[in-house]
């Protein structure tokens, strides 16, 4: 998006209004920089004034704000003028000025340049954003435990704790096993990368059960299983904490694989759990094809949700998120760019840093479903339909949110 904004000033006219007002005026249109800069000169001053209200004209219609004393005009080393924004969210808005002087007028242009974000498509009824109240702080938003990552998975694990961070989670904790712990400690900067005993190379395992819960008692919710690996100990772990686990939880990838293998602790899952299996971890859990699963999508949610207590996302094209109870939910979109590996670990972190931060779990998992795939379906606007990498998504999960913030529907 580009626009044009333009104003004029008469110099005389600048002169007499620091003449009848002074450093109150002054000190209330300009910076100190701009101030020593123009030393008094009625011109210069008139300059300024002249770009500031152009700039102004440029950000009209767009949301964005910028008061005259929160843009700075001075020149550049090349002695052409140029624009800072003090403070706010320009949300990569460019602005350039040019200002002329002519017959005791000042005369500036201003030119802004901005990515316009493309249209959310019609959201589902359940979709909400949780409330970011001005006095929050860290422990207002929730604190994340996700237990992820094994040897040779150790992405997995970092998509999922920044995608919950990336939502808006105060506090992520990531629990990973000792010989992988200074992977994700150099890869995760803001995530709390914690490590754990674990009973193989780079896999935790079920003596870590007490450690876990421990960390745990603590949490808003969990996310469990991405990248966790298949070893039998760590399998024994998820068993265990499932009836333990007191938070919301997200349960996804081996999480899933390990029930699919013991299904009885399907029925063993408790209190705001949240399954996130694609058809194939789908078919699994339910004995039963992929093609069977595939043949009434709304259904085998709807069924499996009731029957297993939980909210059942179930993911692919056009997402159907069921809970206990008959609330069935279809997202609208269709984004092939997303048939990428990392993109379901990124999606559970999202779902997870939603129930950390009060949303309960059918909100959490639609409006988590919602924004990934507005997310997904944004960063396919530029690249296209094949390319997208799961880190992609992670920058523009705070994006789509602030837009549905804004009312961007």
């Amino acid at each position: 998006m580009q626009r044009i904004g333009v104003d004029v000033l008469g110099i005389e006219r600048m002169a007499r209004a620091v003449g009848r007002s002074g450093e109150r005026f002054l000190r209330k249109s300009f910076t100190p920089a701009e101030l020593a800069y123009c030393a008094g000169s009625p011109e210069r001053l008139a300059g300024r004034w002249a770009a500031k209200e152009a700039v102004i004209k440029c950000f009209d219609g767009t949301g964005i704000c910028f008061p005259r004393r929160r843009i700075e005009i001075l020149p550049a080393n090349t002695g052409a003028p140029r624009v800072r924004l003090i403070g706010g969210d320009a949300r990569g808005a460019t602005v350039q000025v040019s200002i002329t002087h002519q017959a005791q007028v000042a005369i500036a242009t201003a030119r802004l340049e901005m990515t316009e974000r493309p249209r959310l498509a019609e959201a589902p009824e359940a979709v909400a954003m949780p409330p970011r109240p001005k006095d929050g702080h860290k422990g207002t938003f929730g604190t994340v435990v996700v237990l992820a990552g094994s040897l040779g998975l150790t992405g997995a694990a970092y998509l999922a704790a920044t995608a919950a961070a990336r939502s808006g989670a105060g506090l992520v904790r990531l629990l990973v096993a000792d010989g992988i712990y200074p992977i994700l400690a150099a890869k995760c900067t803001e995530v709390m990368a914690t490590p754990v005993p674990e009973v193989a190379p780079g896999h935790i395992g079920h003596a870590a059960e007490d450690i876990v819960l421990r960390h745990l008692e603590g949490a808003s919710a969990a996310v469990i299983g991405p990248g966790l690996g298949r070893d039998r100990s760590t399998w024994r772990l998820i068993y265990n904490l499932l009836g333990r686990v007191r938070v919301p939880a997200v349960l996804d990838a081996d999480a899933l694989n390990a029930l699919a293998a013991n299904r009885r602790a399907l029925k063993k899952l408790g209190k705001g759990r949240v399954l996130t299996p694609h058809p194939g971890e789908m078919g699994r859990l339910l004995n039963k094809s992929t093609a069977e699963v595939n043949k009434d999508r709304p259904k085998a949610a709807a069924l499996a949700a009731e029957e297993w207590g939980a909210v059942v996302v179930l993911k692919g094209a056009h997402t159907v998120v069921a809970a206990p109870g008959g609330r069935v939910s279809v997202d609208p979109h269709e984004v092939p760019a997303l048939a990428s590996g990392g993109t379901g670990d990124v999606l559970a972190g999202v779902i997870g840093g939603l129930l950390a931060q009060g949303c309960e779990p059918f909100t959490a998992a639609v409006t988590g479903v919602y924004v990934h795939a507005s997310a997904g379906r944004a960063v396919s606007e530029h690249l296209g339909d094949s390319g997208l990498l799961a880190s992609d998504l992670l920058l523009e999960i705070p994006l789509v949110m602030d837009q549905l913030r804004r009312g961007g529907l």
